[in-house]
């Protein structure tokens, strides 16, 4: 055990008790604990709400969109045709998971007593259920692959609560084309995905529904929706399906138009972005109330020292062996306090992520409940960086050390 330490070691375990020395303790001690919990709740969330949005977002409508290049931005949309040879480039690209076809039609539902815009989305035996299956309330998702067209439908609980409806009902929904037709489906689901700007919007159906109403050949679609086995990987195998789909055309001459999710919502994904500042501050502001108690403790345990400081250099101690000794002393409290911020911030994203205690306004902002996320990298990253940051912390109250000569001190002795 070198003298430092075990000099640091008496000072914290056994003179704490005395002057003013054992508050200004505590208060450091309790400082960095809750900066760091603050700091820990604050990263949770704010990743945990851009991870729930992001995965409703892309629920809806896959990474990657590849529709018809003359769409004008609406879901009455231009049919277009793929080949198995374009289709196998772009399943063949790096963290592709999946495509699915999809064909949309805007429709109004009309009842007894209410009506509402909605669109018609049309999936086929391709469709991957995982998002909408973990967001199913009642029922059950339609049948896709029977030879038999049924006119099933998946709403949303949103709608069939505007519109009085429930599982088992039945209901009319009109399109509006050169003659208006109607169509009456029966209902076997309802999801809610909490994010209301979508829920409100789309009914999903047989993807065959779509064809027949636009007067659709077999193998035409409104979007080739390509999912991802990874968020991260959007920007490298958007560029890839890009160059697999650009300067190509289908059997009409049509162009595809390849875009990302982030470029279909810009709004959306815009606003997320926005929130990595709000966690800067957060931190910015945090760090410096949690630094400004740890000077303010170290400041106060060096004043109160000064005769063992200079005791110390009056036997031979250089300056660099005394900064040593209340390094260590602050590591002490330090280590102390980002134990207990551990603790304190982390079960209290447990208790949120467990059990939903806070809510959230749906409609303002897409989730019932406050979101977290264990990333366990932005943790650890942040676990480091506070240590970092209280150490650079306790340069300007060491610098005393050196000004405090031994004569003074004994005099004043």
């Amino acid at each position: 055990m070198n003298l430092e330490y075990y000099i640091a070691r008496r000072i914290h375990y056994t003179r704490a008790g005395r002057g003013v020395s054992r508050p200004a303790v505590r208060i450091a001690t309790v400082g960095m604990a809750l900066g760091l919990a603050v700091m820990l709740v604050a990263v949770a969330v704010i990743t945990g709400f851009k991870r729930e949005i992001r995965q409703k977002t892309i629920g809806f409508g896959g990474h990657i969109q590849i529709s018809n290049f003359d769409n004008n931005n609406t879901y009455e949309t231009k049919p277009i045709r793929m080949d198995s040879a374009t289709l196998a480039r772009i399943r063949a690209v790096p963290g592709v998971r999946h495509v699915q076809h999809t064909a949309t039609k805007p429709g109004i539902i009309k009842t007894e007593g209410e009506f509402q815009g909605v669109i018609l989305k049309g999936v086929g035996p391709d469709f991957d259920w995982a998002f909408f299956a973990s967001n199913l309330r009642q029922g059950r998702t339609i049948d896709t692959a029977s030879d038999t067209l049924r006119n099933e439908v998946v709403l949303s609980e949103w709608l069939a609560q505007r519109l009085g409806l429930k599982v088992g009902d039945t209901f009319f929904t009109y399109f509006v084309q050169d003659n208006i037709r109607a169509r009456r489906f029966t209902i076997v689901g309802l999801y809610s995905t909490d994010f209301v700007e979508y829920d409100r919007l789309f009914m999903l159906t047989d993807i065959r529904h779509v064809r027949r109403l636009n007067d659709w050949q077999a193998d035409q679609f409104s979007t080739l929706e390509v999912l991802l086995r990874s968020y991260d990987d959007i920007d490298s195998a958007g560029e890839a399906v890009y160059m697999a789909t650009a300067n190509r055309f289908d059997d009409e001459g049509d162009a595809y138009l390849t875009r990302t999710i982030r470029q279909l919502n810009p709004q959306i994904f815009g606003w997320l972005d926005l929130l990595d500042m709000n966690v800067w501050v957060i931190l910015a502001l945090i760090t410096a109330v949690a630094g400004f108690i740890i000077i303010s403790g170290l400041l106060i345990l060096i004043l109160e020292r000064t005769r063992l400081i200079g005791t110390l250099k009056a036997l031979g101690a250089t300056d660099w062996t005394v900064r040593r000794i209340f390094l260590w002393h602050t590591l002490f409290i330090v280590i102390r306090g980002m134990l207990w911020g551990n603790l304190i911030g982390l079960s209290l994203c447990a208790l949120q992520a467990w059990t939903g205690l806070v809510p959230l306004d749906p409609e303002s902002y897409y989730t019932a409940t406050v979101p977290v996320a264990f990333h366990w990298g932005y943790i650890l990253a942040l676990n480091a960086g506070t240590l970092v940051a209280s150490f650079l912390m306790m340069v300007g109250p060491l610098v005393l050390i050196t000004r405090i000569s031994p004569a003074t001190v004994m005099r004043y002795e």
